[in-house]
């Protein structure tokens, strides 16, 4: 076994040596602006219409239907504040689960305090789960517009999108989901879906950071984000990142196509390590749906310790690991996601995510064990901290 174990890849994966094969001819031999007449431009084009294609074929859209971002809080701003400007005569009443990503509640908070939008966030079920029913009585006539993550970057639970896009579709109301935890890893058909916007990012399936997409299913007004230039059809103005658009393709190629193995694959070391850590460490709790959570995904929250001194301990053996979303890293207070599952704060502090990736392997995650059993027992000897 090899060091360091890596156990953070719901917070970044590494980028695949196929995919930087594929994006390195064009920074050095197809460098041209894609957006220039000349033939290095239009090679460079080709790249990023071929890109588009794989994208909407992995998300059964239309390629005009993709509009390449920096990454999944772009798409997840862009969605929120295009959408409500462009469709506003609708109304002005947002709603949202309460365990969305930063990037979402954020956004909402800065609609609400700067432009008078109403914001409404809809609790979730103790295993992090929304209801559809819940969710369908809060909307009103003037909802304009319901965003509800794929998954859960900390806790890793899938929603009902599904049933969520019926419901809005047939009221009338606009659904966005984030799907940056789930795009490569889940199926994903936005028609069957009722999606009409959804957020995805490159780096979180072992593509480049710094690029992601944003769907936008045809026939709904955005309102023109960035000014310019008139690229991706005058949505998004800026000389597009070739190289990183090319990685994006590439990714959600190579994801597709191995998803079904591979999830298959981390679904069981996934439950095994689990068993494993409840069977070693007494007063362990895991976090979340046990049976709609991503495959790659493992939240525990552990009694009579604090997080970041067990992640100290793990990384002084080499083990990465975090305690949620790599966004909110360095704060003290527990997570909101927690918050909004009634956890209470002291188990919270005790919070660890461990989320597995295409290289995890089970002598990784034996060690992994091993070492997390012996921290907790010398923390919990040393008072917790």
């Amino acid at each position: 076994m090899q060091l360091p174990v890596y156990l953070d890849h719901a917070a970044t994966t590494p980028t695949s040596e196929e995919v930087v094969a594929a994006m390195l001819p064009y920074f050095t031999q197809y460098y041209g602006n894609a957006s220039a007449i000349h033939s290095l431009g239009a090679a460079a084009r080709d790249a990023v219409e071929s890109a588009r294609d794989s994208v909407a074929r992995a998300l059964n859209a239309s390629p005009e239907e993709i509009v390449f971002t920096s990454g999944g809080t772009e798409s997840d701003n862009a969605a929120l504040r295009g959408a409500a400007a462009a469709n506003s005569a609708k109304g002005r009443h947002i709603l949202c689960s309460a365990i969305e990503h930063h990037a979402v509640l954020e956004t909402m908070e800065t609609m609400a305090e700067r432009y008078g939008y109403e914001f409404e966030t809809v609790p979730v079920e103790g295993d992090g789960r929304i209801s559809p029913e819940k969710l369908s009585g809060r909307i009103r006539p003037d909802t304009l517009l319901v965003s509800v993550m794929h998954a859960n970057n900390e806790i890793g639970t899938i929603q009902p999108v599904a049933e969520i896009g019926a419901i809005c579709r047939e009221r009338g109301v606009l659904f966005h989901t984030d799907a940056v935890q789930t795009a490569g890893k889940l199926p994903i058909d936005v028609r069957a879906m009722k999606v009409d916007l959804l957020s995805m990012s490159a780096h979180k399936f072992y593509g480049p950071k710094g690029i992601g997409a944003l769907y936008v299913r045809r026939g709904v007004r955005i309102e023109r984000y960035q000014d310019g230039g008139e690229q991706e059809r005058g949505r998004r103005g800026g000389t597009l990142n070739v190289p990183g658009i090319v990685g994006l393709g590439k990714a959600i190629e190579i994801s597709v196509a191995d998803m079904e193995t591979e999830g298959a694959r981390q679904q069981k070391l996934r439950d095994g390590l689990i068993g494993a850590i409840e069977a070693r460490i007494e007063g362990v709790h895991v976090i979340g749906s046990r049976t709609h959570r991503l495959p790659m995904n493992v939240h525990v929250c552990i009694e009579g310790v604090q997080g970041e001194p067990v992640l100290l301990a793990l990384d002084a053996a080499g083990i990465c690991a975090s305690a949620g979303s790599a966004c909110a890293a360095g704060s003290t207070d527990p997570s909101h996601v927690l918050k909004a599952l009634g956890i209470d704060r002291d188990l919270a502090r005790g919070a660890l995510r461990l989320t597995l990736g295409s290289n995890t392997r089970i002598d990784e995650l034996d060690y992994t064990v091993d070492t997390l059993s012996k921290a907790v027992e010398n923390l919990r000897r040393l008072g917790g901290s």
